[in-house]
C-alpha cells in the first residue's frame, strides 16, 4: 500500500472514529453578554480526550452563529458546527445534534450554562467504576459569569442509585432531576424510536421518563459541577401564554409516552402526579401570576382537560403531600367553578399586594 492510501485511509478511520462523548449544544441568540462563550470556553477545556461537541444554532438572529464558526475555526478537531434553516426550538436542534453525534456516551448542556473543567471526566469515571449507563450530578444557581459556587441544588438522591428496579424507577419518575446534568450511554436513546418534541419548549419533560426508564443503573455525584444561570431570558423566568401552552403540551407528551411504551399502568400514580404538576399545577399559577390578560376559556379548559385526562388526581398521594395545602384549596375552587377561582385568585393577589406595599411605607 502507498503512503498516500496509508494516509487516507487513516483520515477516513479517523473521520468515522467513535467518541467516548459527545456534548450537544442547542444555541438561539446567546451572544449577549459572551454567555455563549462562556459555555464554549468551558466545554473546549475539559480534562478528557477523546469527546467532541456538536453545536446547533437554532437559526439565531444575533452573531451567535459567527462565534460558533470561531469556535469551530480554533478547534476544528473538537467542534462541529451545525447551522438549522428554520427555527425547531431546543428540541429540535437537540434532534439535528442526535443525528451527529458519535459518543459512547451522550450529554447536554444549555448555552447560557457552563460547567467545571472535570465535569465530564467526574462523570465518566463515576460510569466505569460502577457500571452505570446512566450518570448524574447536582447543579448550582447563579447570575454571574464566574466558577463560584452559589446556590446548590440537589438534583437526585443516593437512594435513586444502583441496580434500578420499581420502587427506583418510581422514584425517579417522580424526582428525575434535569437532563443537562447527566450523561447517557448511546443506547439509551438510540434505541428509543421517538426523539425531542420540535417547536415548544419543555421538552426534556415530555421524554425523560422514557429515557429514565430505559437504563439499568445509575450512578449519581452529589456534587454541583453545574453552573445553571439565572437571568430574564430563561426559560423557567419567561411566562408567557405560550410558554404555558408548551408546557402543557409536554405533558401530554410524557402521557402519551407511557401508553405507547407501556408503562402508564405500573408507574400510574407517579405519572398521574407528574403531570397534574407539569400541565395543572405550576402552569396555573405561573399563568395566574405571569400572564396578562388572564382569559377565562384558557383556565376553564385546563381545568377539563385535568379532569378528563386524571378524574381522580386530587387523591392521588403524592398530590395530597407535595401540593401546598392552600394551592390544593385554589385548585378545589377552580374544579368547581373557574369563574369564582379567578376573582378570588384576584382578591387573594391584590391584598397581598397591599400587605407588601404597607410593610414597605
Amino acid at each position: 500500500m502507498c503512503a498516500r492510501e496509508s494516509r487516507e485511509r487513516e483520515a477516513v478511520k479517523a473521520q468515522n472514529k467513535i467518541m467516548k462523548l459527545s456534548v450537544i449544544v442547542p444555541v438561539y441568540n446567546m451572544a449577549a453578554e459572551k454567555k455563549l462563550e462562556f459555555c464554549l470556553d468551558s466545554l473546549v477545556n475539559q480534562t478528557i480526550s477523546e469527546y467532541e461537541i456538536i453545536a446547533v444554532d437554532d437559526c439565531s438572529t444575533d452573531d451567535s452563529l459567527e462565534i460558533l464558526r470561531t469556535y469551530e475555526a480554533r478547534y476544528p478537531n473538537l467542534i462541529k458546527v451545525i447551522a438549522s434553516q428554520v427555527n425547531r426550538k431546543q428540541g429540535g436542534a437537540k434532534n439535528l445534534g442526535l443525528t451527529a453525534a458519535t459518543g459512547e456516551w451522550i450529554g447536554f448542556i444549555d448555552s447560557d450554562d457552563w460547567i467545571t473543567p472535570d465535569f465530564y471526566e467526574r462523570l465518566l469515571k463515576k460510569a466505569e467504576e460502577t457500571g452505570a449507563d446512566m450518570v448524574g450530578c447536582d447543579y448550582h444557581l447563579t447570575g454571574e459569569h464566574s466558577m463560584a459556587i452559589g446556590q446548590v441544588v440537589h438534583n437526585n438522591s443516593l437512594e435513586q442509585t444502583g441496580e434500578l428496579n420499581h420502587d427506583k424507577y418510581a422514584s425517579l419518575i417522580l424526582d428525575g432531576g434535569s437532563l443537562v446534568v447527566k450523561i447517557y450511554k448511546r443506547h439509551i436513546i438510540y434505541d428509543y424510536p421517538n426523539r425531542f418534541p420540535e417547536g415548544i419548549f419543555y421538552e426534556d419533560n415530555a421524554i425523560s421518563n422514557s429515557w429514565m426508564l430505559r437504563a439499568k443503573r445509575f450512578a449519581y455525584l452529589s456534587e454541583p459541577m453545574y453552573y445553571y444561570y439565572q437571568h430574564d431570558a430563561s426559560t423557567v423566568h419567561t411566562i408567557t401564554a405560550q410558554r404555558c401552552r408548551d408546557r402543557m403540551e409536554a405533558a401530554r407528551i410524557m402521557v402519551k409516552e407511557a401508553k405507547e411504551f407501556g408503562y402508564l399502568e405500573e408507574y400510574h400514580e407517579e405519572i398521574e402526579s407528574s403531570f397534574t404538576t407539569l400541565f395543572y399545577v405550576n402552569t396555573l399559577f405561573s399563568y395566574m401570576a405571569g400572564v396578562k390578560p388572564i382569559r377565562f376559556s384558557f383556565v376553564k379548559k385546563m381545568g377539563e382537560e385535568m379532569r378528563k385526562t386524571f378524574p381522580g388526581f386530587r387523591e392521588n398521594k403524592y398530590y395530597l403531600t407535595r401540593v401546598h395545602e392552600e394551592e390544593r384549596k385554589l385548585i378545589d375552587l377552580q374544579m368547581r367553578s373557574t369563574l369564582c377561582f379567578i376573582l378570588y385568585y384576584r382578591l387573594l393577589w391584590a391584598y397581598r399586594s397591599f400587605r407588601k406595599w404597607v410593610k414597605r411605607v
